[in-house]
């Protein structure tokens, strides 16, 4: 069911006709702004916690993610969200030719220019949302990364513009950081996406342990799923901790942000293991208690970091 909010905006501002355009630059970055933490009850936090001058930035940003989004799940049929992708992916060019009508675009328009960000990202972002609503299994790992590069690393990408610290080695660290927060994600989530009719295990390791479709729709949790479970959440722990390293090339303001989330991704696949891998019956989620420890761990390594490198250069 579509959220009702979403359904309003869409009505206001969405197609055939996109709505008189927000009349202030100002109100339209106050939208997205109010869009970010209303949908994302972290964003908030996260967000003062941020370098002041990058907080509207990012929530420019996380408002086109968002639109992009519930357009991709929250209305009607596959064909009728693909005609939506399609008229966003219309107004993200109009935007990058400096015709923005939409309000996320109005607010957007100006954070792409300042930071020097190309069409790419947001149009990979387009790509993964539009292949979910024609596909809705994987045969390989490969096939699985390949989703990964366009529904998950784009986003890093547009971090790293936003610090100013794109190159494509912080590219490529960036890659194994959101593939691995995206593997935690699918595994987190295995049962909801089952119930959305999309599986995001690859086939051949389902087929390497024999467990068949049959399974998947008893919802069996047994040796089988617990070897497949297993192999997947090592996977995802491979890419976090091999993309951990590009915490140390962020710049200051945003290292305690991305340190926060590899450790939160880790988390995540630690919670899977404690529940001995049965997504099925429960979706494992981080208690209030870890999140502060491992925003305290996070803050705290950050700050010993600074000391000693402000020791060193003293």
């Amino acid at each position: 069911m579509a959220d009702s909010r979403f359904e309003a905006d869409l009505r206001r501002y969405g197609p055939p006709t996109t709505a008189r355009p927000i009349s202030s630059l100002d109100e339209a970055r106050a939208y997205c702004s109010q869009l970010a933490s209303s949908h994302y009850e972290n964003f908030s936090v996260v967000s003062w916690l941020l370098p002041r001058h990058l907080r509207q930035h990012f929530c420019n940003v996380y408002a086109y993610c968002r639109w992009a989004d519930d357009l991709a799940d929250e209305i009607g049929t596959s064909n009728e969200r693909l005609a939506l992708l399609k008229w966003w992916r219309g107004e993200l060019l109009h935007c990058f030719a400096g015709q923005a009508h939409h309000p996320v675009f109005v607010a957007l328009l100006p954070t792409i220019r300042e930071f020097s960000i190309p069409e790419p990202p947001f149009l990979a972002l387009l790509e993964a949302f539009e292949r979910d609503q024609v596909q809705v299994r994987y045969a390989t790992h490969t096939d699985i990364l390949d989703y990964c590069r366009c529904s998950a690393n784009p986003v890093g990408h547009l971090v790293l513009y936003l610090g100013r610290c794109y190159t494509p080695t912080n590219a490529a660290l960036s890659d194994a950081v959101c593939t691995g927060l995206q593997l935690a994600n699918f595994l987190q989530d295995i049962a909801e996406d089952f119930e959305r009719g999309r599986i995001y295990l690859p086939q051949e390791s389902c087929a390497e342990f024999g467990y068949t479709d049959e399974c998947f729709r008893r919802k069996r949790v047994d040796a089988r799923w617990r070897d497949i479970m297993k192999l997947e959440v090592d996977r995802a722990s491979g890419y976090l901790h091999r993309g951990w390293p590009l915490v140390d090339q962020l710049p200051r303001g945003l290292r305690f942000q991305v340190d926060l989330f590899v450790r939160g991704g880790m988390a995540i696949l630690q919670a899977i293991r404690d529940v001995d891998y049965d997504v099925w019956t429960t979706r494992p989620t981080i208690g209030k208690l870890t999140q502060l420890k491992l925003a305290a761990n996070s803050w705290l390594r950050q700050r010993i970091k600074g000391r000693r490198a402000a020791r060193d250069h003293g």
